[in-house]
C-alpha cells in the first residue's frame, strides 16, 4: 500500500511542461473495452484456498494481514524487478506488487479472504498515462473483477486499505516489513511478539509442500539441469571462459523456463570455488581449472531449484581434482541415502559430514587424531564450513523461521524438500593441506523429495559421478 505523490506523475526534467485541455480530452476517448471475462481460476487456486483455511485454523478470530510488498528503488527512479513476498504468493497465487491479502474473522468461526489490489488505470482522469507508473508505462493489470476470477477470493482496491484498517478493532497480527504502508496504519494496532508468532506459523505451513509445489519444484529442476547443459556447451577447452559469460547463459535459460534465477548464481573457477558464495562472477574458468556452478532456476510460479555441480572445464578431472571430487561424491551419496520419512533432520547432515572426515582423517590432515576424536571437536570444519542442506521451495531457504524444534531438530516427513549439499574448501593460502589440494574448491548439490518410502532426487537429470560427469560433457560437446 504506497502513498501517491506528484513525484510518481513527473520527472524533474521532463520535456512537457505540462498538458493541454485538447490533449487531455482526446486521450479520455477511442479507447476499446479490454475487460475480460469468464476467467478460469489459476491453477494454484484450490491449493491456496487450503493454505488459508490452515493458517485461518491457527489464528480464529484475529484479523490477518499479508502484504505482498512494494517495489524497491534501484538507483533513482529505476527499481529492481519486482518480487512479492514468499508469504503472499503462497496464500494467494498473485505476483502483483502493492498488494495485501486480509483475511477477515467471521463472527460464525473461520476467516473470510479479500484480496487489495490496484485495480485497472483509470482512463477518465489520465492516471493511465500520466502516472509514470500508469499502464502505458507498466503494462496492463487485472482489473479487480479479473482476479476475483483468477484468484476465488473478492477483490478490493488498495486504496482503501488504510480506511478499513483505521477501524479495525481486536487482535490483530501482520506480516511485517514488506509494505510501509500498512506497517504504519497498524503500528498502534500490533505487537511484535505476536507478529512474530504469526511469521513463524507461516513459515511453518510451507514444511511440507502439496501437490502443485511439488510439481513446479520438479519442473524447476528440470529446467536447472537445461541451464548446466547450456553452460557446458559454451566452456572453452583451450581458451578461458569468463565466469559472467557462464553467470549470463544460465541466466537466459532462467528467463526463458522460468521467472528468474532463484538467487545469485555461484559462477566459481579455480580458486575461487573455495569462496562459498562467490557472487562476484569477474574471473575466468580456465582450462584445467574446476567450476563449481551453483544456480537454480525460479519457476514462474516462483518456486526454485538450488543444485550445484562442480566440472572440469576442459572436460576432464586431473588425479588431485577426482581425489576430492570422489570424497565429496560418497558424502552426498551417504547424505543421500539418510533423506527417508521418519529420520531426524540431522541425519543426512551427519552421514555426510562423517564421510568427508573418514576422507580428511586418511589424509592426514588431523594430525593423528581419530576419526571420532576429530569429529567430535568439529576439526573438520576448516574444510566443509557449511551445514550439509536445507529446505527449498518459494525461498531458496525455504521456511527459515519456523521454530528450531520442527526444522534442524525436526524429524523429515513425506511432502519435504531438501537440499544434500556437502562441499570441501581449501583455499589457497591453507598451509595446513598438501599444496597440491590448495584451490581446490567442491561441492555437490541436489534437491530430494521426502516420499512416502525414501526420497526422490529431483534433479536427478544431472549425473552426479565424476566418471558421469565426464561423459556427459564429453557428449554434450561432441
Amino acid at each position: 500500500m504506497t502513498e501517491e505523490t506528484d513525484e510518481n506523475k513527473t520527472r524533474k526534467n521532463g520535456l512537457h511542461g505540462g498538458v493541454s485541455t485538447e490533449l487531455t480530452e482526446n486521450m479520455r476517448q477511442g479507447w476499446a473495452d479490454t475487460e475480460r471475462r469468464h476467467l478460469e481460476p489459476v491453477a494454484q487456486a484450490p491449493h491456496t484456498a487450503r493454505r488459508r483455511a490452515a493458517i485461518s485454523g491457527r489464528f480464529p478470530g484475529e484479523l490477518l494481514v499479508i502484504p505482498a510488498g512494494n517495489p524497491k528503488v534501484r538507483s533513482n527512479d529505476t527499481d529492481y524487478p519486482f518480487r512479492p513476498s514468499s508469504e503472499y504468493v503462497y496464500l494467494t497465487g498473485d505476483q502483483s506488487q502493492d498488494a495485501v491479502l486480509v483475511l477477515e474473522p467471521r463472527a460464525a468461526g473461520g476467516h473470510e479472504a479479500v484480496a487489495y489490489l490496484l485495480p485497472r488505470s483509470d482512463r477518465e482522469s489520465g492516471e493511465f498515462w500520466l502516472d509514470y507508473h500508469g499502464e502505458l508505462w507498466d503494462g496492463r493489470r487485472n482489473s479487480l473483477a479479473e482476479n476475483e476470477q483468477l484468484l476465488g477470493v473478492p477483490c478490493r482496491d488498495v486504496r482503501t486499505l488504510t480506511e478499513r484498517l483505521a477501524e479495525a478493532t481486536g487482535p490483530i497480527r501482520l506480516l511485517r516489513g514488506y509494505d510501509a504502508g500498512t506497517d504504519a496504519a497498524l503500528r498502534d494496532k500490533v505487537t511484535a511478539e505476536r507478529d512474530i508468532e504469526f511469521r513463524v506459523a507461516l513459515s511453518e505451513l510451507r514444511l511440507i509442500k502439496d501437490e502443485f509445489e511439488i510439481a513446479d519444484l520438479r519442473h524447476a529442476c528440470q529446467a536447472t539441469a537445461r541451464g548446466f547443459e547450456d553452460v557446458v556447451k559454451i566452456l572453452g577447452t583451450d581458451t578461458p571462459t569468463p565466469e559472467r559469460a557462464i553467470e549470463g547463459t544460465f541466466w537466459m535459460r532462467a528467463r526463458i523456463e522460468g521467472n528468474d534465477v532463484g538467487y545469485a548464481s555461484v559462477c566459481a573457477a579455480g580458486p575461487h570455488a573455495t569462496t562459498l558464495h562467490w557472487v562476484r562472477n569477474d574471473g575466468e574458468a580456465r582450462p584445467g581449472d574446476l567450476l563449481l556452478l551453483d544456480a537454480g532456476v525460479e519457476s514462474r510460479n516462483l518456486y526454485t531449484a538450488d543444485v550445484t555441480r562442480t566440472l572440469p572445464v576442459d572436460g576432464r578431472f586431473t588425479p588431485v581434482q577426482r581425489q576430492v571430487y570422489d570424497a565429496v561424491y560418497a558424502a552426498q551419496s551417504a547424505g543421500i541415502a539418510a533423506v527417508k520419512p521418519g529420520a531426524k533432520y540431522r541425519d543426512f547432515h551427519h552421514a555426510a559430514q562423517r564421510v568427508l572426515t573418514e576422507h580428511l582423517a586418511s589424509w592426514g590432515l588431523f594430525g593423528g587424531r581419530s576419526v571420532d576424536e576429530a569429529y567430535e571437536l568439529g576439526l573438520f570444519r576448516r574444510w566443509t564450513l557449511a551445514g550439509t542442506g536445507h529446505m527449498i521451495g518459494l525461498d531458496v531457504h525455504d521456511c527459515a523461521k519456523a521454530r528450531t524444534e520442527l526444522y534442524v531438530e525436526g524429524t523429515l516427513e513425506a511432502g519435504m524438500v531438501l537440499t544434500v549439499e556437502p562441499g570441501l574448501y581449501f583455499q589457497s593460502d591453507d598451509l595446513t593441506v598438501p599444496e597440491e589440494f590448495r584451490g581446490i574448491g567442491v561441492r555437490i548439490e541436489d534437491d530430494l523429495l521426502v516420499t512416502e518410502d525414501g526420497n526422490e532426487n529431483l534433479s536427478a537429470g544431472l549425473p552426479r559421478s565424476a566418471d558421469d560427469v565426464e561423459a556427459w560433457m564429453a557428449r554434450l560437446r561432441s
